[in-house]
């Protein structure tokens, strides 16, 4: 696949301990992104943070959380973007979701005679 130079990153913050159908919410998300032939996904633990109730979140020694804050990343054409929105909303009963363009430098694999590089 070949992503244009501008494209959009749709940024999901949940938690850890989120649920979906009785699964991790961070790995549905990222599997019905990739049925759908998105172009990647990232799923980033946080180490602390916290949310609309102001709860703290954290992974200090001390202070173990079961409900570390969890950002998943797709980054896509706008308009598989916008078609994975509905589905999204579906999933999430908590949490923030941000959309905002950005500029594809490179998108390459090693495999791949194509490659995605901007100058």
């Amino acid at each position: 696949m070949i992503l244009p130079s501008e494209a959009e990153l749709l940024r999901i913050f949940i938690g850890e301990s989120d649920r979906y159908e009785g699964k991790p919410l961070y790995e549905v998300i990222v599997q019905a992104a990739r049925t759908r032939g998105m172009a990647g996904a990232t799923v980033l633990r946080g180490v602390m943070g916290f949310g609309a109730h102001s709860r703290m979140h954290t992974a200090k020694v001390l202070r173990l959380s079961e409900d570390l804050p969890m950002i998943v990343e797709i980054v896509d054409k706008s308009d598989r973007i916008e078609a994975f929105l509905p589905e999204l909303d579906a999933m999430i009963d908590e949490g923030l979701v941000t959309h905002e363009r950005v500029r594809v430098i490179a998108y390459r694999h090693g495999e791949s005679e194509q490659a995605n590089t901007i100058t």
